[in-house]
């Protein structure tokens, strides 16, 4: 086991209980381990939802994470994984002076070049989709920035492992007990 941090992204798959989300954030912060993403949908399971949490820890710490959250009664199971055993992207959203657009050529190819979208354009402001890695819609932000960057918001990390966790024989083996 190594001592060097990494970044880990753990999946919790759990049914939709008003406070979970409490108790499993506490869990990281009595060990002093900072949330950098958090996104939470419903899974490929009905009712079962997906707690996606984005962390840089040592691995021994993490194992001892993942194990305290699996002991939460709505939790079905958890699991994490290196960036490596992953596949994730986020959505990022910029608001930007319509002016820009129109009096800014360069804007568009701004845009398009970082194959990003426009999905709403009004008097006063247009507003972009990027998804992609953090790199990329950080790099989109600085480009836009001197245009007139009305507001900026970015997702949390989506993600799915490469391996299948194989959730539903997990689900599976806790009704037939």
């Amino acid at each position: 086991m190594t001592n060097k941090l990494n970044t880990y992204t753990v999946s919790v798959y759990t049914e939709n209980n008003i406070g979970l989300l409490n108790r499993i954030s506490a869990i990281f912060l009595k060990r002093h381990v900072n949330i950098e993403s958090l996104t939470t949908s419903q899974s490929e399971i009905d009712n079962i939802y997906r707690f996606v949490i984005v962390v840089k820890v040592v691995e021994s710490k993490i194992k001892n994470i993942v194990k305290q959250i699996e002991k939460q009664i709505e939790v079905i199971a958890a699991f994490y994984h290196t960036d490596k055993e992953t596949i994730f992207l986020e959505t990022a959203l910029y608001k930007v002076k319509s002016k820009s657009l129109f009096d800014e050529k360069h804007i568009q190819k701004i845009i398009k070049n970082s194959q990003a979208n426009i999905v709403t354009v009004s008097p006063d402001y247009f507003i972009i989709e990027k998804t992609g890695w953090r790199e990329e819609t950080e790099k989109l932000y600085d480009s836009l920035e001197p245009y007139g960057l009305l507001q900026f918001v970015r997702s949390g990390r989506i993600s799915v492992s490469k391996e299948a966790m194989n959730i539903s024989d997990i689900l599976e083996l806790n009704t037939d007990k």
